[in-house]
């Protein structure tokens, strides 16, 4: 019993090793995300954040019926459907990426019709396609 005992976690062990390097092994070309641009200007005072948004039922109201408009949408990636929409004052800032500029359009215009085209800052940013 006790050979088997041992045997049954030496299988295991040697399962778990192979599944770890195979995780953690990539592909020598692969680029890795890098995030650093987009991290420096949201950490800008001036540039609007998601935390930012204020609690006035206006920009609760308009920032829901985008998110219902983009969500409802699907033909949409899901990182279009994840888009930040930060409202403030009226103003609406979309940001985050999409994978295509035709999603970049489609969310831009959910935006407007909404909020008005004049009242919408996109940073919505085409993802580059990955080597996947």
């Amino acid at each position: 019993m006790k050979k088997i005992i041992v045997g049954c976690l030496l299988t295991v062990s040697m399962a778990s090793a192979t599944m770890l390097l195979a995780q953690n092994s990539t592909a020598p070309d692969a680029a890795k995300p890098d995030n650093t641009k987009v991290n420096q200007r949201d950490r800008d005072k001036a540039e609007p954040t998601a935390d930012q948004q204020k609690e006035n039922k206006s920009d609760r109201e308009t920032a829901r019926q985008i998110r219902r408009s983009i969500v409802k949408d699907k033909s949409l990636s899901t990182d279009a459907h994840n888009v930040k929409i930060i409202a403030q004052g009226g103003t609406v800032t979309l940001k985050g990426p999409v994978r295509t500029e035709e999603e970049k359009a489609a969310v831009e215009k959910k935006a407007a019709e909404v909020a008005g085209a004049s009242n919408v800052k996109s940073e919505i940013e085409v993802a580059p396609k990955s080597g996947h």
